[in-house]
């Protein structure tokens, strides 16, 4: 049963425009903002040099992000000091985080040999409720260790295929 045969196919660009009119954050400030999540689960605020640092940009970059974050209320910061998540920050990041950390163990599941990279190409395409599906399918195998060895068993079957 095709689900999506009366709707008409997009390129990948294509779906993104369409998020991006929506007023959806594109897959860079997402993963600015799960960053600052993170960071700020550690101690509570985060700064634009340690950001730089971990992500790998340099700081005018992460300024600019952070700019633009502020402007659509994820984070308060002010230059050259402390940023912090907002109540909306906090929830969007913890989103972000939960969904990275599930693709993550999915891909550890299957076997993955790439799994950072991969994870940060796969997290963006996903909605929610997807999210949701793949983490109830990853803590049933993970549950039930009969079940993964099961698994595994076949996928190392599998595997020269």
């Amino acid at each position: 049963m095709d689900l999506e045969k009366n709707r008409p196919y997009k390129t990948v660009r294509g779906y993104q425009m369409e998020s991006k009119k929506s007023g959806e954050l594109t897959s860079a400030l997402e993963d600015y903002l799960e960053m600052v999540y993170r960071l700020c689960s550690e101690k509570g605020y985060a700064r634009v040099g340690e950001l730089a640092e971990t992500i790998g940009v340099r700081p005018p970059s992460v300024s600019k992000m952070m700019a633009k974050l502020s402007e659509l209320g994820y984070i308060d910061s002010e230059p050259y000091d402390r940023i912090r998540l907002t109540p909306a920050g906090r929830e969007k990041g913890s989103f972000l985080y939960s969904r990275h950390e599930t693709v993550a163990r999915f891909l550890r599941l299957i076997g993955s040999e790439s799994l950072l990279e991969e994870t940060e190409l796969i997290e963006h395409a996903l909605s929610p409720h997807t999210v949701r599906q793949l983490r109830a399918l990853v803590e049933f195998f993970e549950r039930d260790e009969t079940l993964l060895r099961h698994f595994e068993s076949f996928r190392q079957k599998h595997r020269s295929k």
